[in-house]
């Protein structure tokens, strides 16, 4: 009998139709039944061994909350016996409240591993709260608060702004069971090798009782960043040669993009799209999907270009457009953008598109960020690129990858090709209320605004960075971001401008809010053209019990 080893996942969610992801533990036919009697089923597809589907259910009513059961070969294995969470369900957007938006994202989740072995009861129990140095999980604390009240209010979607999971950073959990099946001497050490070493990861983040059932009934979008691969991942086209020098690389790379093709990114598409995608049906089609999925990430390796993790959802007249700002880069130093000119044009398209009330740029490394900080990473850029010589140069480079020096200030010409596009797309009779940046990465939150020399656009354009979900940041790097963002900071970042003989940037900015550290979640609630921010902390309470707190509410505009 088929088990299931993973999920359910809900993905996609329109007002008639969903996705639900999963994974057996053997070939079969996996099955979503719904309470109201509409159902989907999906063939399993194989890659590396492991079994996966995507379900697509259609005929759901606008409106509705279903609760929905998964079975595997007609074997009902969701919920999960004795569960104490109530039903996962698809609530579809309509009815009532259907003019009202919630979108909740945060990004930087390193997890501990779940109480039971995988494929076994780790769903079925809430597991024992102990004590965490890095405080409680964000998502467990979302996923207490809806259960608590499932008829409540509750996220549209979850976007995970990157960072779902450390390839690079595991566990000690991980990082024994890494030990058991080869010698650690060798590289790549007790960073994870291989496809079946990332399926671990998954397990180890998703199987976390709460994460699992929460995960099973808000629908998610996801978009990669560097430790999905390995920290400062594409940081410079030197930095690539190096590690492609390596006997490790090749197959980290493969897996890392096989993997998240199979975990995050089929399931971040419209059922339409997916079914024009030719990679996507070749894997169904195929007794074994691994060669043809191999092969793609091959070439998206080694031609960026041929590939397109960028992608765009619509919520009502919400836009989204998740941005790919790591492979989609171009490194050669004398032409470095963010995004490769296919990307840009796509990301242009979009967002000039028209018809939306709120945009939503989804971009896991900020764009606006302390002012000191900018202004390092750019006068950082001008050294790597020959401004003041060849020895500041090989100085810049190993600032580059010892600072973390490679967000869009990293790229000052996408820097001010962004802020040029957020003020066309923000401008004219059809312009959206807002527009706004959503981040993460910098583990820590907060809001920046920007202006232009020129009044800017008519839309309130904002920053908003909010990271981690669970994860920690050292004491120093704390200091340094308040300092980042105080007048002296400032004057000393402009000291690194002139160095770098740096011209002004396209806008200038001030922070309007934060910078708050803990682990956080946004919300953002929009209907019709108003929007309200909040941000909210997990925190610990008393006989391990762990809740959310508000840390600020605000009104972005009427």
């Amino acid at each position: 009998m088929a088990r299931l080893r993973l999920g359910p996942l809900l993905r996609y969610v329109d007002g008639a139709s969903a996705t639900v992801w999963v994974e057996a533990d053997r070939p079969c036919t996996a099955e979503v039944r719904c309470a109201d009697g509409t159902r989907g089923t999906s063939r399993t597809f194989q890659i590396a061994g492991h079994h996966y589907a995507l379900v697509h259910v259609e005929g759901l009513r606008p409106g509705t909350d279903t609760a929905y059961e998964v079975s595997l070969d007609e074997s009902p294995v969701w919920p999960l016996p004795d569960s104490p969470f109530p039903p996962s369900t698809i609530r579809t957007p309509g009815g009532e409240d259907g003019g009202t938006v919630r979108v909740t994202f945060g990004s930087c989740r390193w997890a501990a591993p779940p109480a039971a072995e995988h494929g076994g009861s780790a769903g079925s129990r809430l597991r024992p709260k102990q004590d965490d140095p890095i405080g409680p999980d964000a998502l467990d604390t979302l996923a207490a608060r809806i259960a608590a009240d499932p008829a409540a209010p509750r996220p549209d979607v979850l976007l995970l702004l990157g960072d779902q999971v450390y390839a690079d950073e595991v566990s000690d959990d991980t990082r024994h069971w890494l030990a058991a099946r080869r010698d650690l001497s060798e590289p790549p050490g007790d960073q994870v090798a291989d496809y079946e070493e990332y399926t671990h990861l998954y397990y180890e983040s998703w199987l976390d009782p709460e994460v699992r059932w929460l995960l099973s009934t808000v629908p998610s979008c996801m978009i990669f960043d560097d430790h999905d691969v390995i920290d400062d991942w594409n940081t410079s086209a030197s930095w690539l040669a190096e590690m492609r020098a390596t006997p490790w690389w090749r197959e980290r790379i493969l897996s890392g993009l096989m993997s998240y093709w199979v975990y995050q990114h089929i399931g971040n598409l419209p059922p339409e799209e997916l079914e024009r995608d030719k990679l996507f049906a070749a894997v169904r089609a195929a007794p074994d999907g691994t060669d043809a999925l191999r092969a793609f990430a091959a070439t998206a390796d080694t031609e960026p270009a041929s590939t397109r993790w960028s992608y765009r959802r619509d919520f009502g007249r919400v836009r989204l457009l998740m941005v790919d700002t790591r492979a989609a880069r171009v490194l050669k130093e004398d032409e470095r953008a963010m995004l490769d000119p296919g990307e840009a044009e796509w990301l242009r398209e979009q967002a000039l598109a028209g018809g939306c009330d709120h945009l939503l740029i989804g971009t896991s490394l900020p764009w606006l960020l302390p002012h000191l900080i900018h202004d390092a990473e750019g006068w950082d850029a001008a050294l790597c690129r020959g401004e003041r010589g060849a020895r500041w140069a090989r100085f810049g480079e190993r600032l580059r990858r010892a600072a973390d020096l490679e967000h869009w200030a990293a790229f000052p010409s996408s820097f001010d090709s962004l802020a040029a596009l957020i003020a066309e797309a923000g401008s004219g009779a059809d312009a959206p209320a807002t527009v706004c940046v959503l981040s993460g990465d910098v583990h820590h939150a907060y809001v920046a605004e920007p202006t232009w020399p020129d009044g800017g656009p008519g839309a309130r354009v904002l920053q908003l960075t909010c990271s981690p979900v669970h994860n920690s940041i050292p004491g120093y790097i704390r200091g340094g971001f308040r300092f980042g963002w105080s007048r002296v900071g400032r004057a000393l970042g402009r000291r690194f401008a002139r160095h770098g003989r740096l011209p002004r940037a396209a806008v200038d900015w001030r922070r309007t809010g934060g910078p708050w550290f803990g682990n956080h979640l946004m919300t953002l609630t929009m209907r019709g053209r108003s929007s309200r921010l909040r941000l909210d902390r997990a925190l610990a309470g008393k006989g391990g019990a762990e809740r959310m707190e508000t840390v600020t509410e605000t009104r972005l505009t009427p």
